[in-house]
Parts: C-alpha cells; structure tokens; sequence
C-alpha cells in the first residue's frame, strides 16, 4: 500500500454511501517522519504587510478570498462575509448561518456556500442578500462567477449552474464516483463557453455552460493498484490556466495539460499532490504532498527546478507574480521562492495558523488567507 502520510485524517461516510478522506492533519503521528524545520535565511527582498483585516476562522474548511479588481471578497465560517477595497473595509456582513465555502464573485453578485448545501448570493456593492438556493449536499468549494452563471460543486461531486440574477437552477452535472475518494476542495473554473472541475478518479472535465452537457473529459490520473486506498487518484484543488492550456494535478496521479478546446493531452508527469498549483506564460508551479515545490516547463513538462526544504510542511497551492513564487504552510509561514531557480527569497509569519487556502495575486503583492481567519496582503519588492 502506498504510504498515505499526512493526507488521511478521518473516513467520512457521505448519504451515497461512499467515504471520503480528509487531506489535512493537524496530528500527524509521532512515530512517523518529522516536518522539516525552517532553517534561516538571508532575506534578497523586502516583503510589507500592505494591510491585514480578519473575516473569522475557517474551522475544518478552507475558505479562498476572491479579486475582483481592486476589491477583495472573503468569508469565514461562522457565517461572516467582508469586502475591502484598498486595504479598507467597504461592508462586512453575517450570512446568519454557518459558512463552508466562498468566495466567488464578478463584481455584481459575492457567492458563498453551507455545510446545508445552501447558496447564498449578497449584492457586491452593498452586501444586501439578493438570492438563496439549494443544492443536494455541503458545499466545500468555492463557487466560479461569470457571464451571468454561477456554478456550484457540491461534497457528491455535483455541478450545478444558477442564473445569477434570479438564482434559478439551469442545470445540473453528475458523474459517477469511486467508492473512495478524498475530501475536495476544487473550486470549478469558467471560461468562456465551459466551466472545468476535476473529479475523483482523475478526471478533469469541461461541461458548456449554457446546459451543462459534458464536452470533453481528460484523464490527469489513472487509478491503479491493488487497495482501494491505492487507487485513490483523486484531483482536490482547482485546474488553472496557461495560454491555450488547462492543467490539473491528482493526489497519487499526475500533473497533466490539456489543450482548452477539445480536451487533447499537451503532457503529463507524473507527481501527487492534492494541494494544486499556478502557471505563468512560461512554467507550472506544483506544491506535492511531500512538501517540495516544482516548477516545470509550461510547453512539455520538463523540470526547471525543485525546492525540497519544506518537507512534510502541508503546503497551500502556490501563487505567482512577475519573479516571485508564494506558499504558505500549516505552521502559517508564507515562503517566496525565486521564480527562476526556486530559492528562498523571503519569509514572512502570519499568525501562526494553517494557510491551507491557495495564495491569491492582488496586484503587485500576495494575498493571504489563514485558517485562523486573518486576511494579508503581503508585498514582495
């Protein structure tokens, strides 16, 4: 059996029957290999905390801010709900329930989510509720906004598509899944025409978005093994984009880009990871479950280089922005690594809590969301 590490934490039993594991523990095992310690560095930049606020803890979920222009949207689990415009708050709100998901948002419409399976839309300029919906389980991902439809993925792997003026169901897409399956928090992604979500059992899918008929589907793993812990090969964090690219990582799978039209295999390599990853116009960054951060060659795959001195430190996805790469970690350190050889180039300290949240890009600095609730921006020159 393949060694699972730090990813299993608790089997769930879902109402369809099938178990799910939890990607993140707090408790890893005594006996077990041990979390590498930081060791120091000199700083080559200076990294400012632009502006911090607080939006509550997100408890067991992992609640990722949404930009829209300059404004910032997050939510936290005890129902709160914020905008900041510049670092100031603009509103700050209380769903009046407890909160599982967010945020998505175009601007118009800040779209979260329930351990209930409620969705709930406020108006972006005021925070006014506007609508609430229903879907058939706990939303744990954040909902994708855009061209007037929101689509939601629900904890049975459902996607559903909202007119987000009137909050109306238009449709629903529903796969089937393995027996097993880990805890996802992959976000669904729109562009243009198609919105993307990848699924238990390795599958990256493209639904249009006017009726949610499937358009294509592309394999980033393959199950295989003797278990059904072996053949886990889940994708838990969100595709991205590069160009005409779409890529996707899978826990005990691969990391793999897909032409965006018609779905057909540019390259994969193989790697596990099931916190995600980013890509610019000329490499893919990958946090694996080991705790190494890769950078590959965008056109083919090839390594460019590896930072392994974060071992076994539960990394975020991975942000970039112009030479810099950003990861945050369970011990709530955010690490800038050099884009182009991935040595470390700054450190900063949050607030000591997870940061399990992908790192956002907010104009020229990193924006940071910890499980303890509080909101960073963070500033690498």
């Amino acid at each position: 059996m393949r060694h699972a590490g730090a990813l299993i934490a608790a089997a769930a039993i879902l109402a369809s029957g099938c178990s799910t594991i939890d990607r993140f523990n707090p408790f890893a095992s005594s006996s077990g290999p041990k979390m590498a310690e930081l060791q120091a560095i000199e700083a080559r930049i200076d990294t400012p905390v632009v502006w911090k606020e607080s939006v509550g803890k997100s408890d067991d979920y992992v609640f990722t801010p949404m930009i829209v222009g300059s404004s910032v949207y997050a939510a936290g689990a005890r129902g709160e709900v914020l905008r900041i415009d510049d670092g100031s708050v603009r509103w700050k709100i209380n769903a009046g329930q407890n909160l599982s998901a967010g945020v998505g948002s175009d601007g118009r419409i800040v779209v979260v989510g329930s351990p209930k399976g409620d969705v709930i839309a406020f108006d972006a300029a005021d925070g006014k509720e506007r609508w609430r919906a229903k879907v058939s389980s706990d939303i744990l991902a954040a909902p994708a906004v855009d061209g007037g439809l929101v689509v939601v993925r629900s904890g049975d792997n459902r996607l559903y598509g909202f007119d987000a003026g009137d909050g109306k169901r238009k449709w629903v897409y529903q796969r089937s899944t393995p027996a097993l399956s880990l805890r996802s928090f992959a976000a669904p992604l729109l562009d243009n025409n198609y919105a993307f979500a990848g699924f238990p059992g390795g599958k990256l899918v493209a639904v249009t978005t006017n009726n949610g008929a499937p358009a294509w589907e592309g394999a980033v793993a393959l199950p295989k093994g003797t278990t059904e812990l072996d053949r886990v090969a889940d994708i838990t964090a969100a595709p991205v984009m590069a160009g005409r690219l779409i890529c996707g990582v899978a826990y005990q799978g691969r990391v793999a880009c897909f032409d965006l039209g018609n779905g057909q295999l540019a390259w994969a390599r193989d790697m596990s990871s099931s916190a995600g990853l980013a890509a610019d116009a000329r490499f893919v960054f990958v946090s694996d479950d080991k705790g190494a951060v890769h950078a590959l060659d965008l056109s083919g795959g090839a390594s460019v280089w590896k930072q392994d001195k974060l071992f076994l430190r539960q990394l975020s996805a991975p942000a970039t922005r112009g030479r810099w790469v950003a990861v945050g970690d369970i011990k709530g350190v955010v690490h800038i690594l050099d884009r182009d050889d991935g040595s470390f180039a700054a450190r900063v300290t949050t607030d000591g809590t997870p940061i399990t949240a992908p790192i956002q890009v907010l104009d020229n600095k990193f924006l940071v969301q910890t499980r303890g609730g509080s909101i960073m921006a963070i500033e690498a020159r």
